[in-house]
């Protein structure tokens, strides 16, 4: 399942995503949050060393889940399918295996800042503003905004956006470590081009465990993480071979 107002694309060893919403300021909907997952799934199985997010226009990186997508929902609904389905999408973002740069060529808010939250580096450009703005209108940061974000943040800080409604400046947010850099206005996709020729060059499966074991340590996807590893470690045995060889042979002699 694709949506072409998720746009993938890929030159070389970068594959780049680009949110195409300008008209509701890179907002999400369902069906944007449905095709995140076979969206991963097709950067991670292509050759693609690394990943660059962004939005489309200058306004905004992401202004989050659409209000209108799910403001109708019951609360069943909402649970079901809004919260879970947005999960699972930014659980695959976070836990793909080539790193992921975004670009917040604009603001960065609620579901966006869960969004880039995702992501391995984030750059900002200069006239980005940064915030967790639900509960003011009554609601929670539902897709790991009071999860993912304090753990690759601070609790202080998440309190201090969530509870309290600070928002914050690209130069705040890069004091704060919300951000790893900040950039002129427009300068954003060539200062992550660079950062990904950079990633580009290095060893793709040293990259990868890295980044794994990463993961790993700040609670992020550690069951798999485990069993990716042992299961590597098996795949390349002298007893794994053994054990297909005998197997295969133990077929043939049944047919016959």
């Amino acid at each position: 399942m694709s949506d072409p107002r998720l746009d993938l694309s890929f030159d070389g060893a970068v594959a780049r995503v680009t949110i195409r919403r300008p008209e509701k300021l890179n907002a999400l909907d369902a069906a944007m949050v449905d095709a995140l997952v076979p969206l991963c799934r097709a950067v991670e199985r292509s050759a693609a060393k690394v990943l660059i997010l962004t939005g489309e226009g200058e306004k905004s990186f992401c202004a989050g889940g659409d209000v209108a997508a799910w403001s109708a929902l019951d609360p069943a609904e909402f649970a079901r399918h809004w919260i879970r389905d947005g999960h699972a999408g930014f659980d695959a973002l976070a836990r793909l295996s080539q790193p992921v740069i975004a670009v917040l060529n604009g603001h960065c808010l609620g579901g966006g800042l869960e969004l880039a939250a995702c992501a391995d580096y984030r750059i900002a450009e200069s006239h980005a503003r940064i915030g967790l703005p639900e509960t003011g209108l009554g609601m929670i940061p539902g897709w790991s905004g009071t999860q993912r974000t304090v753990r690759r943040f601070s609790t202080q800080l998440i309190r201090r956006m969530s509870l309290f409604g600070e928002v914050y400046s690209a130069d705040e947010a890069l004091r704060l470590s919300l951000v790893d850099k900040v950039v002129g206005k427009g300068d954003g996709l060539a200062a992550a081009e660079e950062l990904a020729a950079i990633v580009a060059g290095r060893s793709a499966t040293a990259t990868e465990l890295a980044k794994m074991l990463i993961n790993a340590a700040e609670g992020e996807e550690r069951e798999r993480v485990l069993d990716a590893f042992a299961g590597r470690i098996a795949a390349g045995s002298d007893d794994l071979r053994a054990g297909l060889a005998a197997f295969r042979e133990k077929g043939l002699r049944s047919r016959d």
